[in-house]
């Protein structure tokens, strides 16, 4: 099947008990027994499974064409179970530019748990190899990153990570499964934040990760997520396979909005760098082109001529895009970074991170335009 066909279908079959074409939310969070004390229909207390989840599960398997996935409440429990998932003593690559959640989570929770933790520019694949050590169990790619839009070579940091015997995963969050799928490209996990493209209306929490195949790690990782207990809701999963359901059409019009704004900023004289994989111009153009298919996606970050009160005074002006933190939603969104980033940020002070949603192109452009000048 196409991936449109799986996002409307995969999980989503009608109820068999009525019909009902849009699945039923199941609230119980807990499930009968038969007489012989097992659990005929599969389930036992929602914690450790639901109907709701299981369907959800089943379509992101589907959609990044992994072999199973483990939804959470959030993506920071998904990255949070991944990790938990390796051993005290266990050595951790990341990237330099990184979602600075992940940051702070290896850095302040898991480094004093007893993982060890290098950040690494992933631009140049060997710089992954010169970090890794013989306790390495894990490299961790984002591609593109956050919020600098730096793009990793997926196939060749994965080749590189397996000759080390350690585990590649890859935040897909960004990408989404319909412009690129790192479980093709060698990657062992793809990891989402469910809240943004594929809840895809700003009214969700959640997380997932998708594995390539079944293995010892993903038992760990699925042990984790029901004793754990950092499970998304019935509701929340509902509410994602509803997004789900539009995420190729609406991705689309994201990254072609996107790319027409990036364009428009790219040549204005406010605007010090755009970064944006989908232009020639960015360094990872020829790399995102190979490994993203259909699109670049609806994110682009700007450097502001100046330098942080004029960064600030831009998205102060801006009238259609909302100053907000988040991403993936229908509204288009700017945000001071470094700011929202706190006093260790390594972004740029002049840097202002867009999202860019389904209002019409012009009208972002004009915005943009009157904010800057």
């Amino acid at each position: 099947m196409n991936i449109e066909t799986i996002a409307i279908h995969v999980g989503q079959e009608p109820d068999p008990t009525t019909g009902a074409l849009i699945p039923p939310i199941y609230l119980s969070t807990t499930f009968e027994r038969a007489e012989d004390g097992s659990y005929p229909h599969g389930y036992v207390y929602t914690r450790a499974g639901n109907p709701n989840r299981t369907m959800l599960e089943r379509s992101l398997t589907a959609l990044e064409g992994g072999a199973d996935c483990a939804a959470f409440g959030s993506g920071m429990a998904a990255a949070m179970s991944v990790f938990q998932a390796l051993r005290p003593g266990d050595h951790v690559i990341a990237p330099d530019d990184a979602y600075h959640g992940v940051t702070r989570l290896l850095r302040e929770l898991m480094l004093p748990w007893g993982l060890e933790y290098t950040p690494v520019d992933m631009n140049d694949p060997a710089n992954v190899r010169a970090a890794l050590r013989p306790n390495t169990r894990m490299v961790w790619i984002e591609s593109p990153s956050n919020p600098m839009l730096k793009v990793a070579d997926i196939a060749a940091i994965a080749e590189i990570t397996h000759a080390g015997g350690a585990i590649c995963a890859v935040d897909n969050t960004w990408a989404t499964p319909i412009f690129q799928r790192p479980l093709s490209l060698g990657a062992d996990l793809a990891i989402h934040a469910t809240t943004k493209y594929l809840g895809g209306h700003s009214d969700v929490l959640g997380g997932a990760v998708v594995t390539r195949e079944a293995s010892p790690f993903f038992e760990r990782v699925r042990f984790i997520q029901g004793n754990g207990g950092a499970v998304p809701s019935p509701f929340d999963c509902w509410l994602i396979l509803r997004g789900i359901r539009s995420l190729p059409y609406r991705v689309r019009a994201h990254a072609e909005h996107a790319m027409q704004v990036a364009r428009f900023l790219e040549s204005h004289p406010q605007i010090e760098r755009v970064y944006y994989p989908g232009l020639e111009s960015h360094p990872g153009h020829t790399v995102a082109s190979r490994q993203m298919s259909g699109g670049f996606g609806g994110m682009l970050s700007v450097t502001v001529r100046g330098g942080q009160t004029e960064a600030m005074g831009v998205a102060a002006r801006v009238q259609i895009f909302t100053r907000a933190t988040s991403l993936g939603g229908p509204e288009s969104l700017i945000e001071h970074r470094a700011s929202a980033e706190g006093p260790e940020s390594k972004t740029p002070p002049n840097l202002l991170r867009l999202s860019v949603g389904l209002e019409h192109p012009n009208d972002l452009i004009a915005d943009l335009a009157q904010a800057l000048g």
